[in-house]
């Protein structure tokens, strides 16, 4: 990865460790499959610099899609909130400004492409198969299973799927993610690589 944009991802706002954030930067790389990339959870923008980084590489497109409203954890009274995210005029979560600002300062405005939506519903209007799914949206159980159950089947036969905060232990973390972790296990996913709480696997 440019040094540049590494040092964009690190200091960029988020909660993905480095290790993890290049390691989806290093698989999305040796992605072999035709086709875009996509990511469900963007927050402000940290996974879409690493994944955005390897697409500009490759001449393919990051579509990005977050509903900018925050998950569950960001909400007020929750472990993850940041209350300088929350639009005083609306008294709502805004991620929006903050992961435009990150995808500007990277350069990467022409590869990443900003969705603002719910994913399941965008997944039912989506046609174009995918070399790349990363799946880090809302860890409630309903988001998770909804999301693997939307978009896994738009991945290509040897595309990857990568699936972020994988806990096996229950101590270090929910279970949403370990679930759908283990669906793409029991549908025939390999796994190929565990880097923390990352996850890869390869499409059947």
């Amino acid at each position: 990865m440019d040094p540049v944009d590494r040092r964009l991802a690190e200091a960029a706002r988020g909660f993905m460790p480095v290790d993890e954030g290049l390691a989806l930067h290093a698989h999305a790389a040796a992605c072999g499959t035709d086709g875009p990339f996509l990511e469900i959870g963007s927050y402000c923008g940290k996974s879409a610099i690493y994944l955005g980084a390897a697409a500009r590489d490759s001449g393919r497109l990051l579509f990005a899609i977050d509903h900018h409203r925050g998950s569950e954890e960001n909400q007020a009274g929750w472990e993850w909130h940041e209350p300088d995210l929350v639009d005083p005029s609306v008294g709502k979560m805004d991620t929006l400004p903050v992961f435009r600002r990150t995808i500007h300062n990277a350069g990467l405005e022409s590869t990443v492409v900003a969705i603002v939506g719910d994913s399941p519903a965008v997944a039912r209007h989506w046609t174009t198969p995918l070399a790349l799914v990363f799946i880090d949206g809302g860890h409630g159980t309903a988001p998770a299973h909804l999301d693997f159950e939307a978009w896994t089947p738009k991945l290509i036969s040897g595309g990857t799927l990568l699936i972020h905060d994988v806990f096996p232990n229950p101590a270090d973390g929910g279970r949403p993610p370990y679930e759908i972790y283990l669906r793409a296990l029991d549908d025939g996913f390999v796994e190929t690589a565990a880097v923390g709480s990352l996850r890869v696997l390869v499409a059947p």
